[in-house]
């Protein structure tokens, strides 16, 4: 094991996790948007927008997210529509996060029991209150443990991004194996680099798992 080359090269692995930082920040954060408003739409079975939003889900969850960058990266500009590869990581973790984020959602949003609606509505509230008071803190407590596995899951899935020539953690780890042929050390500095990004958040993962049981919801 080359000590002298890890050293030598951890500032690439600070750079390249910046970028895949950036870019599960930014997927992460747009995918939980596309699945909140999925999971309403699906909720509340708005005609035609619902069979729209199960297409998609069904679309993104049966294929792959390499698929996906590949149809984004050199599928599109055959049609005249360039992308950048930042452009593409983005788009194509929010499209296959989105898919996930909605199921997580929509799974707490339906967890709550019919006649809670029924009592707020009984109490006089309207429904945008039912749902803001009653239905939506149940419905977030109950789907933290799929919410917080889909943001792992989300973040391991951009070691693909390479694939569409992202900087990334896995693209310096490919070079770096390409030109020096270090590939343990090479591969030992991509596992520490992923650890230090997931284990933090794992654990934060647990504490909010933990406290949200303490507060008498997500049982």
């Amino acid at each position: 094991m080359d000590f002298e080359f890890i050293v030598e090269h951890i500032p690439l692995y600070v750079e390249a996790a910046e970028l895949t930082l950036k870019v599960a920040f930014i997927g992460i954060g747009l995918s939980i948007l596309v699945g909140f408003l999925c999971s309403l739409i699906k909720y509340t079975r708005i005609p035609i927008l619902s069979q729209i939003v199960s297409a998609y889900i069904e679309l993104s969850r049966n294929t792959p997210l390499l698929i996906q960058l590949f149809f984004l990266y050199f599928g599109l500009p055959k049609l005249g529509i360039a992308i950048s590869s930042l452009g593409c990581a983005i788009i194509g973790l929010t499209f296959q996060g989105g898919s996930y984020m909605e199921e997580a959602f929509r799974a707490g949003l339906e967890s709550v029991p019919k006649i809670q609606t029924e009592s707020g509505t009984s109490l006089g509230l309207t429904g945008f209150q039912v749902f803001r008071y009653v239905v939506l803190p149940q419905a977030i407590s109950t789907c933290v443990p799929a919410f917080c596995a889909n943001i792992i899951f989300l973040i391991k899935e951009t070691s693909v991004f390479s694939a569409v020539a992202l900087a990334d953690l896995m693209f310096v780890a490919k070079d770096l194996i390409g030109i020096y042929y270090k590939t343990d050390e090479a591969l030992l500095m991509l596992v520490a680099a992923y650890l230090i990004i997931l284990l933090p958040i794992s654990v934060l993962c647990s504490i909010l798992e933990r406290r949200v049981r303490y507060a008498g919801f997500g049982n």
